[in-house]
């Protein structure tokens, strides 16, 4: 049998691995424009920013693949045969395969602003974009960031990190409320704008301007604001990359169509990862988890059912980490976003250190945990898991926070100030 994966990011990869061990006959392709080896996308910031060489990125050494003998093909898919079983690659080269998994990932969102594909204007995704931004800064004075999120933030740390001065313009009225709770939300706010950073909230692009050269010289804020830009970042959130279907008869929405097997409306057809979209029961929205986690559940789910082993795709309990400048922050299972704290049927503790660099939120419902929200405080991944999933007491996780701590051996412990704030705590 011959599996081709077309992408070699985390939910590729792990599809081709998890073949690998399963079966030593199979023939694996792994197919990727965007680089020759996988590398880990999450450092793509450090890379730019001079803390790490590419070669650091790279999860596996060169040889792996070899001795591994899962073939690895430098080249963009171009078209999708699905009843033909074939790939064209750059318009010319064909793969023939018996089981294919699409796994091509995500792109920035792009809206229609007029000037945004003018030179100069980038997302933040692919080894591509940084290197298109390393050979444009030595002209960049002033570097414009649309949108926050989590690919925003480092955009606009990368661009400071090089004395360039930044500005952000972020929709919203409190950066990424759309997902964090209003007072961790806030605790953003400050540690961005304590940079230097210029963060604009309820602010929105109009359009981009030309330089006369076919780059950009300026960008147009709503509000009437003008402001001389040398670099535009366009970060308001990532889509499906789907082009890879194009012309196929592949069933494709805001991603590409897939059910709980992962499997599209052609049987050996398979996709997975940011690109994938599940299809759920009637009158419910359909879901695309673009997270590194889920998508490497799901190349390891992709790879069983291609492999015949038929199963449902289950995620598991939600989980996310990054860090906004110098503030950590994790999050495990339910904890509601600003504006829907108090409609959740939710309780919750929150405990905030004076100093605005520390928090935790411990949601809890009928007295048992159901999610944690930290910012500048870890916690182990496997008990914050196991607590929820065992809907352990709030009364027992309080009393036993040291076993979830993850913090330097001689940090400052705040467990007292916290049980002091529950016990006083008010949803």
């Amino acid at each position: 049998m011959h599996v081709a994966i077309i992408g070699n990011g985390i939910a590729g990869v792990t599809a081709a691995r998890t073949v690998r061990k399963r079966d030593p006959k199979a023939r694996i392709t792994l197919i990727s424009g965007e680089s020759e080896h996988h590398w880990s996308r999450p450092a793509l910031m450090y890379i730019y920013m001079g803390h790490m060489r590419y070669q650091d990125t790279k999860p596996y050494q060169d040889h792996f693949w070899g001795k591994n003998r899962i073939d690895l093909v430098r080249g963009w898919v171009t078209q999708i045969d699905a009843d033909g079983k074939t790939l064209t690659l750059d318009g010319q080269r064909t793969v023939q395969w018996d089981k294919l998994l699409i796994a091509t990932g995500s792109k920035p969102n792009k809206f229609g602003w007029p000037g945004q594909d003018l030179n100069r204007v980038s997302g933040m995704y692919s080894l591509q974009d940084m290197d298109a931004l390393e050979g444009w800064t030595r002209d960049i004075k002033h570097g414009v960031v649309v949108g926050g999120g989590l690919i925003g933030i480092e955009l606009a740390e990368m661009l400071h990190s090089r004395g360039r001065h930044v500005t952000m313009l972020v929709r919203e009225a409190s950066y990424w409320d759309n997902a964090l709770p209003a007072e961790e939300s806030a605790m953003v706010n400050d540690v961005i704008k304590a940079t230097g950073i210029d963060l604009r909230l309820g602010a929105e692009l109009e359009s981009i301007e030309d330089d006369g050269t076919g780059s950009v010289g300026a960008v147009q804020i709503k509000d009437g604001e003008r402001l001389d830009a040398q670099y535009v970042g366009l970060t308001a959130g990532v889509r499906p990359n789907i082009a890879v279907t194009e012309g196929s008869s592949i069933e494709t929405a805001r991603g590409i169509l897939v059910n709980d097997q992962l499997q599209t409306n052609h049987p050996d057809i398979y996709a997975a990862g940011d690109c994938a979209e599940i299809r759920t029961p009637e009158g419910q929205r359909n879901t695309i988890q673009a997270v590194w986690y889920t998508g490497r559940f799901q190349g390891e789910q992709a790879a069983n059912n291609m492999l015949g082993d038929a199963g449902d795709y289950n995620a598991g309990l939600w989980f996310n980490s990054a860090k906004f400048v110098d503030l950590e922050y994790q999050v495990y299972g339910n904890v509601p976003a600003s504006g829907a704290q108090h409609t959740s049927g939710l309780d919750y503790v929150f405990w905030k250190h004076d100093n605005g660099k520390h928090s935790v939120r411990i949601c809890h419902k009928d007295g048992a945990v159901v999610g944690f929200n930290l910012m500048g405080v870890r916690f182990r991944h496997k008990v914050c898991e196991q607590w929820i999933l065992e809907a352990k007491p709030l009364e027992y996780v309080l009393k036993n926070l040291r076993k979830a701590a993850f913090d330097p051996e001689f940090s400052k412990r705040h467990d007292a100030a916290i049980r002091a704030v529950a016990k006083g705590a008010t949803p």
